[in-house]
């Protein structure tokens, strides 16, 4: 099924503005509490017991994890403040592309913040080989899934 409108049903610049402004607003409502429930782990681990144990790796890749996790906060929620402020003071087409841009950026960080935080609880509880296996699985599921899959869709569409 494509995003592009069936011919027979037309739709005005303004209700596909709308209708593009909703998608997005929903999609940002799943990916939200992803990473909050992510950043919530993430400012505990330091206070638990057995992070005084962890190396010198382990502690920056704690700390790159909870900046991106945090990275990915401030991006999501950004289109919300920044509708607030802006309200019926801006073009929603823009505000639609700078939000949508946002979300993008908001979803790199995410997955830069899942994927370092699973390297972590591995790196933890497994010998490096196996810490290896999982970052480049882990790494490559989200390239593919998040990224390659609907960028190849897009090409393909766009070559038609």
């Amino acid at each position: 099924m494509s995003d592009r409108q069936p011919q027979g049903d037309p739709e005005s610049e303004r209700e596909r503005v709308n209708r593009e402004l909703l998608e997005l607003l929903n999609e940002l409502r799943v990916a939200l509490p992803a990473v909050q429930v992510l950043f919530a782990f993430l400012l505990i681990v330091p206070f638990s017991q057995g992070f005084a144990r962890v190396t010198s790796l382990q502690r920056h890749l704690y700390f790159a994890s909870f900046l991106c996790a945090t990275a990915a906060s401030i991006l999501y929620i950004a289109p919300s403040a920044y509708h607030r402020l802006t309200f019926r003071r801006t073009n929603k087409e823009r505000f639609l592309l700078t939000s949508n841009r946002m979300a993008i950026a908001g979803t790199i960080f995410l997955a830069l913040a899942i994927a370092g935080a699973v390297v972590l609880v591995t790196d933890v509880l497994y010998p490096a080989i196996v810490v290896g296996v999982v970052a480049a699985v882990v790494a490559a599921s989200f390239f593919w899934f998040w990224f390659g899959l609907p960028l190849t869709r897009r090409i393909r569409e766009s070559a038609r």
